[in-house]
């Protein structure tokens, strides 16, 4: 687990390009500490810098950029290859020699045998590299297949820069951050950047399973994987099996998963929520682990919002090394200063708070935490699959002209602090199931508050992204490719990797998403529940008492705090004339919405928590990069 970045002049390095490539690959300095790299061929135009966060292959011989044996390949790598001791016996097989035990000298070992796009077939785990051919004289960019590590990339002139985050990017002296006004429509809308966008005009977020390769400054991108083709075999060979052969092979198929991800040189543990999907990946951790899995929670003094308790009891049922650190609302918001640089763009999902509190408290202890990431999106857990196709059943019963008209009657003459109205008003109006979710998902007309900005096409709305015939697996479908990585994702890869910690999902190894979707939907929802599968093998490790609770979210009461202790720093960041001169948002609009939030006769608390985020971002912008 690191943190690259690099640059790719076709016509021919500067002549300060060594310097600058330190200043690019020093910004990454948090997501790397242990060490750093660099290798630049000039007259190629070529450079990769490397930030080396230890934990496979302590020793030099891991160091990064690395040269395969040919000479052919240089390679900076963020991530891991999980199955690289399989890989490393097939390939010692052949007669291949090896000076370490790292898994990026594995991946330079598989290209020189196998070439580029079968050893990518090969690879299971998670990683973002930038893959220097020098016989082709080509860059390859490369993001794993679900998008668990980052990568953005941009042309400025005729300097192409990428890097695991922006700050790299930014310490080139020709990076132009123009911000895109249509991508922060977006990012009001969902409360994220949607990939390929990014908050600059000029950068693009690398697709998860995609390949871009570049030859004298010609782009070709490639999707070397898809989860719509996932999906679409899956359902098409569903598994043919009694209840108990499913639950067996869940369990085969996740016991080998976890027991490749608890391959470390260094200290490893589990972020433990008490949920299902934390809960069954440590219940395996333990059960494969001669000695206590170390597993972390952050708790709050507010119980509905304190998942502690449920997580002390799974712990004390498996045995774990517990450590626990319950926080005040005071300590939960001294961290939000930190988030615009922590998270390098815009990003307002509330969770981010928690999240980054879990991870520093694991990183006191362990270099290395597994997370339950992505067990919703695979099989079925979040409540709003069954609501919102009992929903899209209960508009059916009214026409869809009737629908449509009072629809926008509605919203031509509801003010916007109506806003309860106004969002009911735009589900009553959707037309397909796919603008019914899009509805559910975002926050109601957030566009409108943007200044200048155009419609944006994305995976929510592209109709020609395919879908299944189900509404549950439609929803899974387009969360799998937009929510999961671009906010998911996002959040645990920031808040981790800028306390120097590594996270590992075992859910989100493209094995166990392939065999997810091919477990038929009568096993993934029962009784108005998701997740029944993975209820049942979490039975065979914990009793139903424990089990079966209400499923949680892991957020903070950001309305609440917004009209009480944040309510100075809200108002300073929203003052109308700081607004307007910004020039970014509505400024009229978007004060009548915190009048309104402030009195408490409204709750905007999502839609204010997002530009809040956005203006505080910009601070930090003008503070670091004038």
């Amino acid at each position: 687990m690191c943190g690259f970045t690099g640059m790719y002049q076709p016509e021919g390095a500067d002549p300060d390009a060594t310097a600058t490539l330190r200043r690019m690959t020093l910004a990454l300095h948090h997501r790397g500490p242990d060490a750093a790299g660099e290798w630049l061929d000039p007259d190629r135009g070529i450079a990769l810098g490397h930030r080396r966060l230890s934990i496979l292959d302590l020793s030099v011989e891991g160091s990064q950029p690395m040269i395969s044996p040919s000479g052919r390949w240089v390679l900076s790598f963020n991530g891991e290859i999980y199955n690289f001791l399989d890989l490393r016996a097939e390939l010692s097989a052949r007669g291949v020699r090896f000076r370490g035990r790292s898994d990026t000298e594995v991946m330079l070992a598989a290209f020189d045998a196998w070439g580029l796009d079968r050893a990518l077939a090969q690879f299971a785990g998670m990683f973002a590299f930038a893959l220097w051919d020098r016989s082709e004289a080509t860059l390859h960019l490369v993001r794993d297949r679900l998008g668990e590590k980052p990568l953005y990339y941009g042309w400025m002139g005729r300097t192409l820069l990428f890097g695991s985050e922006l700050k790299a990017l930014r310490a080139h002296p020709r990076f132009r951050g123009e911000i895109a006004r249509d991508a922060l429509s977006l990012y009001l809308r969902y409360g994220y950047l949607p990939a390929p966008y990014s908050i600059y005009r000029d950068v693009k977020k690398l697709q998860p399973g995609t390949r871009l390769s570049l030859c004298d400054g010609e782009e070709r991108p490639t999707t070397y994987w898809s989860a719509r083709e996932m999906a679409d075999r899956g359902r098409a060979d569903p598994l043919r099996a009694d209840e108990r052969e499913v639950v067996d092979e869940l369990e085969r198929q996740l016991r080998r998963t976890v027991r490749q991800e608890m391959i470390a040189d260094v200290p490893l543990g589990a972020f433990l929520s008490g949920g299902v999907d934390s809960s069954t990946l440590v219940a395996l951790m333990q059960s494969e682990s001669t000695q206590p899995v170390r597993t972390f929670t952050i708790g709050f003094e507010s119980a509905s919002y304190d998942e502690a308790p449920h997580a002390r009891s799974v712990a004390a049922h498996l045995g774990t090394a517990h450590e626990e650190l319950v926080v005040t609302p005071t300590e939960a918001r001294a961290v939000i200063p930190r988030l615009p640089v922590l998270y390098d763009e815009p990003f307002a999902d509330t969770s981010q708070i928690p999240t980054l509190l879990v991870a520093e408290l694991a990183r006191r202890h362990v270099k290395v935490s597994i997370s339950g990431d992505g067990g919703d999106e695979l099989f079925a857990g979040y409540t709003r699959y069954l609501e919102s196709g009992r929903l899209w059943s209960q508009l059916g019963l009214c026409p869809a002209k009737a629908r449509a008209w009072l629809s926008q009657r509605i919203l031509d003459h509801a003010p916007e602090r109506w806003q309860r109205l106004r969002r009911r008003a735009e589900v009553l109006g959707a037309a397909t199931r796919r603008a019914l979710y899009h509805t559910v998902v975002s926050v109601s007309n957030a566009e409108r508050f943007v200044l200048g900005a155009h419609p944006l096409t994305t995976r929510w709305l592209d109709a020609n992204a395919g879908a299944p015939d189900d509404f549950v697996h439609e929803m899974m479908l387009l969360d799998l490719v937009t929510y999961l990585p671009d906010d998911i994702l996002v959040k645990v890869d920031r808040a981790t990797m800028g306390v120097s910690l590594e996270s590992r999902a075992p859910f989100l190894d493209h094995r166990i998403a392939e065999f997810a979707w091919r477990v038929p939907l009568r096993h993934k929802v029962r009784r108005r529940r998701g997740k029944w599968v993975l209820r049942q093998l979490l039975y065979r490790f914990l009793p139903a008492a424990i089990v079966d609770r209400p499923k949680m979210g892991f957020g903070v009461p950001i309305a609440a705090w917004l009209r009480g202790p944040l309510r100075s720093w809200a108002r300073d960041l929203l003052a109308p004339g700081r607004i307007q001169r910004d020039g970014f948002f509505d400024a009229p609009l978007l004060q009548r919405c915190w009048a309104a939030h402030d009195a408490g006769t409204h709750d905007f608390g999502q839609l204010l928590w997002s530009v809040l985020m956005f203006q505080a971002w910009l601070d930090e912008q003008r503070v670091s990069w004038p």
